[in-house]
């Protein structure tokens, strides 16, 4: 068996079976982990939402940001953006069995080989604070409130505060942090604060926020960090983490990697659909 992990596919069908074909993956065989950002912005979410459902557990997916705003426009709590390409999955007929799929993803993936090294595998990032197992418990949680009341979870997930961690938040702000910090983070002080609307390159060295992979002793550093959702970065592969996002429905490319090889990176470029920015 092998395991792959593929960056943000947001909807790039054509891609994702390409790359498919160049790693010579199999379905009976080989477990293929995405990053989140399954759908949207691309030209055929309704495929890649099918395709990755039929793999059966031998895909692992986490939720990402577009995965969760898909959800939360289908259970009435967000209207479409005019940047959105979902109607296919709202319109489609296997609409329900899809959502009820999509809604029960993780929100974190924890992986620990036989000789005892963790990989941890989120859609954004996480904070200098937390520990893999910090991670762990703050995913269930939303999980947990994700599947069991989705309408009240959206209601209050939306919104950039708190802008830090606190052992002592309350349980809505703990969920809209965890979720934002999951889903949306890219760069974040050494005391956790973080800085939800940042995008594009890295901050300049001098600058007291920094990608959150870079922040000294962060507490999962240990780990080896599976991402994707920062495609300005392109791939990334130092620190112990790996970033998975290189912008195929920018114009960039979609990619993988073998998760428990030395062997090269594979990609195949976008195949000529761009998004217009927003």
């Amino acid at each position: 068996m092998t395991r792959y992990a593929v960056g943000d596919v947001q909807g790039c069908h054509e891609e994702l079976k390409e790359l498919l074909g160049l790693l010579n993956f199999s379905w009976e065989r080989d477990e293929i982990y995405f990053v989140g950002d399954l759908v949207n912005r691309g030209p055929a979410s309704l495929q890649v939402l099918r395709f990755v459902r039929s793999l059966g557990d031998n895909a692992v997916v986490v939720l990402g940001n577009h995965d969760l705003h898909l959800l939360a426009v289908a259970h009435g709590a967000r209207r479409s953006k005019k940047t959105d390409t979902l109607e296919a999955i709202l319109a489609a007929p296997d609409r329900e069995a899809l959502l009820e799929w999509l809604i029960t993803r993780p929100m974190a993936h924890v992986h620990t080989d036989n000789s005892g090294r963790t990989e941890l595998m989120v859609h954004a990032g996480v904070v200098p604070q937390w520990t893999v197992d910090t991670v762990v418990t703050l995913a269930r949680e939303v999980e947990s409130a994700l599947r069991a009341d989705p309408r009240d979870l959206f209601d209050h997930m939306y919104g950039d505060e708190p802008e830090q961690w606190a052992d002592d938040l309350s349980r809505k702000d703990r969920l809209r942090f965890t979720i934002n910090v999951l889903t949306r983070l890219r760069v974040c002080t050494a005391d956790g604060r973080v800085d939800l609307k940042w995008k594009g390159k890295p901050p300049a060295a001098s600058s007291p926020w920094k990608p959150w992979f870079e922040v000294p002793e962060r507490a999962t550093g240990d780990a080896r960090i599976i991402f994707g959702h920062w495609s300005a970065l392109g791939f990334v592969e130092r620190n112990r983490v790996v970033g998975l996002d290189s912008g195929c429905v920018w114009g960039g490319s979609l990619t993988a990697i073998d998760l428990d090889s030395e062997r090269p990176r594979f990609s195949v470029p976008c195949g000529g659909y761009q998004v217009p920015d927003d």
